[in-house]
Formats: structure tokens, sequence, C-alpha cells
């Protein structure tokens, strides 16, 4: 389905997404390395528009769709971990947005998979899901984690669909990606500086370094998607990219000391199965 060249730079997106997500989830207030993390994201990008092109024209429609709704997936990223545990709100919200990016992308860049390929793409998201239920059911009368879980998965699918139309659009992608950067951050940067005002120079002083590494390995992670987004469909892509819930869930395992049972592996299993399913489809 895709070339072993970008599946390759796509699962090295996946391992540098699942190492931020595991620096986020070992700190103390998550909000502040999350929000450090982008800031140093805005920061590279606003140094690389410096030095590309601007975005073609008909790209920027999608470019700011893309920032907005960026906005609404940080919003109800953080109300669903509000509500529930990182461990099973994050893999529903990933696990189900592969599956609407198939569906965006058939419905509105007429980007039709093979079912062989569709088969892939329900098998990983299945995978990446069912981490979910590791600690059983994650509602416990309470709905709520469920439904911002799921409502963060579809602002997941329709960033990605937006920025692979925008990406396709463009003459330089990399020029689409670093304004991407250089815009999307500012919002949660603004948010954060209101929310953590009295403590934010205490946290830069401590954690600077986990947010240089953090902010270089996200961004480039989504960029390296964006990317092959170019050239790649983007169904494929998505499911590919979110193997790193997989990377991230065996992180804890090994490098974080969490407690788990053989369903990581078996999830791990699964995602494998699909992976290899997709690329079965010619």
């Amino acid at each position: 389905m895709l070339p072993l060249h970008l599946i390759g730079l796509v699962l090295l997106a996946a391992f540098l997404h699942a190492s931020w997500n595991a620096l986020i989830k070992s700190s103390d207030d998550r909000l502040l390395i999350f929000t450090g993390v982008h800031a140093v994201a805005t920061l590279a990008g606003g140094i690389v528009v410096l030095f590309v092109p601007l975005p073609s024209a008909a790209s920027w429609p999608f470019l700011i769709a893309s920032v907005l709704v960026h906005c609404l997936y940080y919003w109800f990223l953080l109300s669903a971990y509000k509500f529930g545990d990182l461990s099973q709100v994050y893999p529903l919200s990933r696990g189900s947005a592969p599956l609407l990016v198939a569906g965006g992308s058939a419905l509105f860049a007429s980007e039709f998979l093979p079912p062989i390929a569709l088969m892939g793409i329900v098998l990983a998201s299945i995978g990446v899901m069912s981490l979910t239920f590791e600690r059983g059911l994650p509602w416990k009368h309470d709905w709520r984690p469920v439904l911002y879980a799921l409502g963060t998965g579809l602002w997941i699918a329709s960033y990605t669909v937006l920025d692979g139309m925008g990406v396709r659009r463009t003459d330089n992608a990399f020029s689409y990606i670093a304004w991407l950067f250089f815009m999307e951050g500012w919002p949660v940067t603004l948010y954060t500086l209101k929310r953590r005002r009295g403590k934010i120079l205490e946290f830069v002083k401590s954690k600077w370094l986990h947010c240089i590494i953090g902010g270089l390995a996200a961004s480039s992670a989504y960029g390296i998607v964006i990317y092959v987004m170019s050239q790649g469909a983007m169904g494929a892509v998505a499911a590919l990219r979110e193997t790193s819930v997989i990377m991230a869930a065996l992180m804890g395992t090994y490098l974080l000391g969490e407690k788990s049972g053989g369903n990581r592996i078996v999830a791990a299993c699964i995602v494998a199965s699909g992976v290899v399913l997709m690329q079965l489809a010619r």
C-alpha cells in the first residue's frame, strides 16, 4: 500500500510520538509539559518559516481550518483527561481516528482504499482501542470519558484529513508543515499562561530540556506524517501512525514500570496483522 521507505518514515514518526507522550505521562503537571512541548514546536516552526516560501494559496483554507480544529482537539483531549484515565481515554481516541480518516478521505478527497487495506485499518484500530479495556470498562457509570475520547478521535481525524488535503495543494510540503506548527501552538500556550501563570518560570527552569526534546520529537513526528500524506493514502498513514499507542503502552510497561498483563502484547500482534494486510493491498 505504501512504499517501504514511507512505511519506515511513519513508523519513525510513531516512535517519536510515543516518546513525547511517554514524557507527558511521566510528568507531574501534564498541562505544563504539554504546553512546553507545543511551545517548542511553535518556535521551531517559526524559525523554519523564515527559510521556506509561503504555502500555495490553495492550501491556506485547509491550513487555517486545521489550526481551528487543533484547538477543538486540545479542548476535547483535556476534557477527556479530566473525566477519564489517560490509559483508557488515549487508546480509544487514537484508535478510532484511522477509521474516521479512511471515511473522511473517501468522502472529501475521493480516496478509496481496496477492501483488504480497509480490513487492515480496522484490525489496527481494534488493536489500539483494545488497550482501553485493559483495566476494565472505561465508563464506570459515567459516559463522559467515552464521549470525550470519541470526540477527540473525531477531531484527530478531521485535522488529519485537512492536513492531508492541504499539503497536496501546496508546492512545498515543508512550508505547509512549518506554518502549521507556527500557528497552531499559540492558543494552548496562551491558555496555559492564564491558568498556570505562577508556576511557569519554576517549571521552565526545571523542565526546559524535557520541553525541547519533547517539542522536537512532536514536531518531527507529525511533520513526517504530513509529508508522507502528500504522497500516500491518508487512511493507511493514519493507521500506521497510531501504532504509536502500542509503542507508548510497551514503553509504559518496560520503561515506566507500569503493571500490565499480556494484553499489550496481544494488542501489538493485532496491530501488526493489520499493518501486514495493508501492505498486501496493491
